[in-house]
């Protein structure tokens, strides 16, 4: 995806002041970062497209674009390139864009009101596995979990006992690796299950099934 020792990051901004002083932090943050920034992802996408090896390892995605809006653009991203971590950064704060972020693939949700130095401390954080969350953000994640009730599973739509163990897995924070040697399967199985687990939840990653387990209640 990236060059040894460098990180690739891109920046998804339509507000062209705002994208140059982002950029601009970004680049004299950390020197091993190299910064791309792009006004609207059909022209990001068009760099991954050209040259798939240019992938960045981290994108700052705003929410509301001209034309592909962030959710979508958080979708295609996912699917084209699924080890880029995506960081939502905009002033939408309701929790349906939250939760669709989440599900649609996003690593982190912060808010446009976030200072410089924490939006450089959360693409460090989800460099390293974490998932940046602006505060207010996540106690409206925790709101709703809280009043949230289980919804009736559509036919169909129900996970065998071996799913909801690899999910309860995922919620206590297992790697794949951790949930085959903790369920005594092959990583191939543990493949599959994530696989129609993301099918039945209609989500793209562990973190998007994981939002879902727990909005929902299913483990």
């Amino acid at each position: 995806m990236s060059t040894t020792g460098t990180t690739h990051i891109w920046i998804i901004e339509d507000n062209r002041p705002l994208r140059e002083v982002l950029a601009e932090t970004l680049r004299t943050a950390c020197d091993n970062w190299t910064i791309q920034a792009f006004p609207s992802c059909e022209d990001a996408f068009k760099t991954l497209n050209i040259n798939l090896t240019t992938a960045p390892q981290v994108v700052i995605m705003d929410l509301g674009l001209p034309g592909m809006n962030g959710l979508e653009g958080i979708t295609h991203l996912k699917q084209t390139s699924p080890n880029t971590e995506i960081v939502v950064f905009t002033v939408f704060d309701d929790i349906d864009k939250i939760y669709t972020a989440i599900c649609a693939g996003a690593s982190g949700y912060l808010l446009k009101s976030t200072p410089p130095q924490a939006l450089v401390e959360g693409i460090h954080e989800v460099l390293n596995g974490g998932s940046p969350m602006h505060p207010q953000v996540a106690r409206k994640v925790l709101t709703r979990l809280n009043t949230t009730r289980p919804p009736t599973p559509e036919p169909g739509e129900t996970l065998s006992d071996r799913e909801r163990e690899v999910l309860e897995c995922m919620v206590d924070g297992l790697i794949k690796k951790e949930i085959a040697d903790r369920l005594t399967l092959s990583i191939h199985t543990v493949d599959n299950c994530l696989r129609r687990i993301y099918r039945k939840l209609h989500v793209n990653t562990m973190q998007g099934a994981v939002a879902k387990a727990m909005r929902d209640r299913l483990v």
